[in-house]
């Protein structure tokens, strides 16, 4: 990585920080718009940057709030990690409305899944209507935002991987 990829990539964390700070009410605090910044980094400079970015910002996300599920936010920021790399994956490979609609129901009923097991189906209930929010908000924003970014990276000479 030089050094052009590695500011890049940082100010990608640096928007996924702000992001983390506009939380979508829920029954815990982490769910916010920490991801929009991954999803476009995925798409535009890779999936394993928009993996990083993605579980960077859950974990800033979480700790904003005080890490409500403890240890398990590392369990949600791999899960994270995992979908924006699948979504980047997607998104540049075959269709793009797939890798969004795979997106939202991976975030919001596939990720919570080990939840249901761990604290229940009320808690696993209770999080799939704000995670649903969550995603799609952060979509419908990472959405608007590629082309507009996309553009400026081609003229400023950012190459797509």
């Amino acid at each position: 990585m030089n050094g052009k990829q590695a500011s890049i990539l940082a100010s990608f964390i640096a928007l996924s920080v702000v992001g983390a700070l506009i939380k979508v009410p829920a029954i815990v605090g982490s769910v916010a718009f920490d991801v929009f910044p991954a999803l476009i980094a995925s798409v535009l400079i890779g999936s394993r940057s928009g993996a990083i970015i993605a579980s960077f910002g859950h974990l800033l996300s979480a700790l904003i709030v005080g890490l409500p599920l403890g240890p398990l936010h590392l369990l949600i920021a791999f899960e994270m990690a995992a979908l924006v790399y699948l979504f980047g994956k997607l998104y540049r490979s075959t269709n793009k409305t797939w890798a969004m609609v795979l997106f939202i129901l991976g975030n919001a009923v596939v990720a919570p899944l080990p939840f249901l097991f761990i604290l229940g189906s009320g808690f696993y209930v209770a999080l799939i209507p704000a995670l649903f929010i969550g995603s799609l908000f952060n979509l419908v924003l990472a959405s608007v935002l590629i082309p507009r970014v996309g553009a400026i990276f081609e003229k400023k000479g950012v190459v797509h991987p």
